[in-house]
C-alpha cells in the first residue's frame, strides 16, 4: 500500500524531490545536494516506486516535475520546516535572549504564598521575558495540555492525567495558623480543646472545594466541623483568621503574609494528613523541550532555596 511506502520513506529522499523540482534538472540537482548524478538517479527511482512513475516527464533538457511532484515538493518544505525549528530551538535555546511570553498557573494559595519569589526567580533567568502568573482554572488543565500554559504547580492531590510530567517540588509541613496569642492555642490544641473553634479555609478547586479531609476527621471524632469561612481570597482568610478565634488547618508559609499570625502544633491526626507535597509539571510530549527544561529547573531551584517557618 502506498501509505505503507510513505511512511518507510526516506526524508532523504524529499530533499531530493525538492531540489529536482526548484532546478528541473538532475545534474543541477546532484549539485545542489553535493551528491553523484547515479544517487539522484537511483534516489528518482526510489521515488517513483513510492509515487509512480509520472512523478517526472523527462525533457530534452533536464525534467518536468508533475503537479503530483510539486505538491510533494511543497508539502516536504511544510513538513520539515517545524522538524528544523525544533533541533534550532535545542542547539540554540538561551533563556538569556528569550523574548516570547511564559505562561504559568497555579493554585490560588501557591500564587499569594510565593507568586513574588518565583516571579523574581524567572525574571533573572529569562531577564528579557514577559511573564503571565495565573491562578488555576477550570480550563487550566486544557491549556497545559494544548501549550497554552508552559508550568503549572499544585498540590499533590490534585488529579492529573498521565499526560503530564510532575515532580515534587516541596514537602510542606502542615500545622494550624491563627492570630497570635490565641486564646485557645497557646495553651493546647488537643481536640477536646479546639474542636468547637470555628474554621476557615481557602478553596483548593479540585481537593477540598465541598469538604475538606480534616472534616472527616472531626466527625470520625464525634465532633461537627464549625466552618466559618470557605473562601479563594486569602486576605479575607487573613482577616477573619486576626479578628475572630478561628483557626485554620494550614502551613506556616501563611505566616508570612501577616506577622500578627501565628503557627501551632496540629492535633492528633493521621500521619498522611500531617504533610502535604507541592508539584510542578508540564506535558509528558515537552519533557525534551528547553524552555520547559529550564522553567522546571529555575522553580525547583527557588522552591529548594526557601525554608519553611518554624512551627
Amino acid at each position: 500500500m502506498m501509505k505503507d511506502k510513505i511512511l518507510d520513506l526516506d526524508l532523504n529522499l524529499l530533499k531530493l524531490l525538492k531540489a529536482v523540482v526548484d532546478t528541473g534538472n538532475t545534474h543541477a540537482a546532484a549539485d545542489q545536494l553535493g551528491i553523484s548524478q547515479t544517487s539522484v538517479s537511483r534516489g528518482l527511482a526510489k521515488l517513483r516506486e513510492t509515487f509512480g512513475e509520472q512523478l517526472f516527464i523527462r525533457k530534452a533538457h533536464g525534467v518536468e516535475p508533475s503537479e503530483l511532484a510539486e505538491k510533494l515538493a511543497e508539502a516536504s518544505t511544510q513538513m520539515l520546516t517545524p522538524i528544523f525549528k525544533v533541533v534550532e530551538s535545542y542547539q540554540d535555546f538561551n533563556p538569556m535572549l528569550f523574548n516570547g511570553e511564559i505562561k504559568i498557573a497555579m493554585n490560588i494559595f501557591f500564587l499569594e504564598l510565593h507568586g513574588d519569589g518565583i516571579l523574581t526567580a524567572l525574571r533573572e533567568a529569562f531577564p528579557n521575558a514577559s511573564f503571565k502568573l495565573d491562578y488555576w482554572q477550570e480550563h487550566s488543565l486544557a491549556d497545559v495540555l494544548n501549550g497554552d500554559i508552559d508550568y503549572l504547580i499544585h498540590f499533590e492531590g490534585y488529579p492529573l492525567p498521565q499526560e503530564i510530567y510532575c515532580h515534587t517540588l516541596e514537602d510542606v509541613e502542615l500545622c494550624l495558623v491563627a492570630k497570635k496569642d490565641h486564646p485557645i492555642l497557646r495553651s493546647s490544641s488537643d481536640w477536646s480543646a479546639i474542636h468547637q473553634l470555628p474554621i476557615a479555609r481557602v478553596i483548593i478547586d479540585g481537593i477540598n472545594s465541598k469538604h475538606s479531609p480534616v472534616e472527616q476527621v472531626y466527625l470520625s471524632k464525634g465532633y461537627t466541623p464549625q466552618v466559618s469561612l470557605v473562601t479563594h481570597s486569602v486576605r479575607v482568610l487573613i482577616n477573619t483568621l486576626l479578628n475572630t478565634d478561628a483557626i485554620m488547618f494550614g502551613s506556616s508559609y501563611v505566616c508570612r503574609l501577616d506577622e500578627r499570625l501565628s503557627s501551632y502544633s496540629l492535633p492528633e491526626l493521621p500521619k498522611s494528613m500531617r504533610h502535604i507535597r507541592v508539584i510542578g509539571g508540564y506535558p509528558q510530549a515537552k519533557r525534551g523541550y528547553p524552555l520547559n527544561q529550564h522553567l522546571h529547573q529555575i522553580i525547583s531551584s527557588y522552591f529548594e532555596g526557601i525554608t519553611q517557618p518554624n512551627i
